[in-house]
C-alpha cells in the first residue's frame, strides 16, 4: 500500500524530531546555521592551489615554438558547438594537423582531439547536480593509452575530488594512479586541504602512498600559498600579487630535500630548488606574460587581438644555459555567424555553467 505525500511528510516529520534522530538533525542544524555564519567561500580546488601564478600569469602551458594556424567555427553558443582546425609546422610537440570538436551545455562536456598520425583524446564531463560532477578522459596513442575517471565535488566552503588514472583488477590486484584531495575554507581568507597520491604501476611492484598538506591565504590583492609532501621532503610555495589594474606578478619557489639521484653523496640524499618569477600585462587588446628562472631560462608571450576574429601570438624563449633558443607565431581566428556571435554575447555571464 502506497502513502500519500502528506502521510510521507508527516512520518518523515516524526523521525527528524524524535529521539536520536531528533537529536543528530538539531546538532547538525546548529553546526549549519554556525558555518553559514562564518560567510566562508568555496576556495578552489588543492589542484588549482595555485592557479593566480601558474594559469594567469606564468606561460609555461602557453609557450610553443614554430608557426601554428588555428580556424575555429562556432556553430551555436546555447548549447555550444564548435569544430577547428590547427596547422603546425617546426614544432616538436605540436602535430602537423589536428582536428578538434567540442559540445558543451549545462549538463554535459564533449571534446574530441583528431591528428594526422590518427591519435586520438577525448573528454567527457556529465553534471550530477550543480555541486557534482563526473569526468571521463581517454589518449589513444602510439606511445601507449590512458584513460581518466574523476569526481568533482564543489560545496559552499569546500571541494572535494576523486581520481583514478589507469585503473585495472586483471593483475590480480588494483593498480595504476588513484588521488584524492580535499580543500576547505577555515576562514573567509585561509584554506587548508590535504591531497592523497596511490600508485602502483603492476602487481610486482609494492603500492606508493604519498600525502601533502595545503594551505591558501587569499587576500584582496594578494595571494599565497604552499604545499608539503613529508614522504619525499618537497615544498612548493607560490605568492600572487596584483600590482595595479593592468599589472599582476607571481613567483614560485619548489625545494626538494630527499631526492635519489646522481646528485645525492653516494646515491644517497640531495638537495634540488628551482624559482620561477613571472609578470603579466594587459592592454586594450592584448596581453603581455613574461617569466624568468634560476637555470637561466627567459620566456615571453605576447597575445594580439587585431580584429573581432583574428588573434596573434608571439612566443619567445631563450635558454642562457644551454644556450638554446625557440620562437613561435600563431594566428587564431575565429569565425561565427552574427546570430551565434549574440548568443556567445549573451551566454558570456553563464559560461561556468558548463562542466569543463
Amino acid at each position: 500500500m502506497e502513502l500519500e505525500p502528506k502521510q510521507q511528510q508527516a512520518i518523515a516529520d516524526i523521525i527528524s524530531h524524535n529521539g536520536a534522530f531528533g537529536h543528530l538533525n538539531n546538532v547538525y542544524a546548529a553546526f549549519q546555521s554556525r558555518r553559514d555564519a562564518l560567510g566562508l567561500s568555496n576556495p578552489g580546488t588543492v589542484e588549482n592551489i595555485a592557479k593566480e601564478v601558474q594559469r594567469d600569469v606564468f606561460l609555461n602551458n602557453l609557450s610553443f615554438s614554430g608557426l601554428r594556424a588555428e580556424l575555429t567555427k562556432a556553430f551555436s553558443a546555447a548549447p555550444m558547438f564548435q569544430v577547428s582546425h590547427s596547422l603546425s609546422m617546426g614544432s616538436q610537440v605540436q602535430p602537423p594537423y589536428a582536428y578538434t570538436a567540442i559540445y558543451g551545455s549545462p549538463k554535459v562536456f564533449l571534446q574530441a582531439n583528431l591528428d594526422n598520425d590518427l591519435q586520438f583524446s577525448g573528454r567527457f564531463n556529465w553534471r550530477w547536480t550543480q555541486a557534482l560532477i563526473s569526468k571521463a578522459s581517454v589518449q589513444l596513442t602510439s606511445q601507449g593509452n590512458m584513460v581518466s575517471l574523476e569526481n568533482d565535488y564543489t560545496g559552499s566552503d569546500f571541494s572535494a575530488s576523486l581520481k583514478a588514472i589507469n585503473p585495472s583488477v586483471l593483475d590480480g590486484g588494483i593498480t595504476g594512479m588513484v588521488m584524492a584531495s580535499y580543500l576547505q575554507s577555515i576562514t573567509p581568507k585561509l584554506a587548508l586541504g590535504i591531497d592523497a597520491f596511490w600508485t602502483r604501476p603492476a602487481m610486482a611492484y609494492p603500492p606508493e602512498l604519498n600525502v601533502s598538506y595545503a594551505a591558501r591565504y587569499r587576500a584582496a590583492d594578494w595571494m599565497a600559498c604552499g604545499q608539503v609532501i613529508p614522504d619525499r621532503g618537497a615544498i612548493d610555495a607560490s605568492y600572487w600579487r596584483r600590482l595595479s589594474e593592468r599589472v599582476e606578478a607571481g613567483i614560485n619557489c619548489n625545494l626538494s630535500f630527499a631526492g635519489i639521484g646522481p646528485g645525492g653523496p653516494m646515491g644517497g640524499p640531495s638537495k634540488e630548488g628551482a624559482v620561477t618569477l613571472g609578470a603579466k600585462y594587459d592592454f586594450r587588446s592584448s596581453s603581455f606574460r613574461a617569466q624568468i628562472d634560476n637555470s637561466g631560462k627567459v620566456s615571453c608571450l605576447l597575445e594580439k587581438m587585431i580584429a573581432q576574429p583574428i588573434r596573434v601570438t608571439f612566443s619567445g624563449e631563450i635558454d642562457h644555459k644551454t644556450s638554446a633558443a625557440k620562437l613561435g607565431l600563431a594566428i587564431s581566428i575565429d569565425a561565427a555567424d552574427e546570430a551565434v556571435m549574440e548568443q556567445q554575447e549573451r551566454a558570456a555571464s553563464d559560461a561556468g555553467s558548463i562542466p569543463f
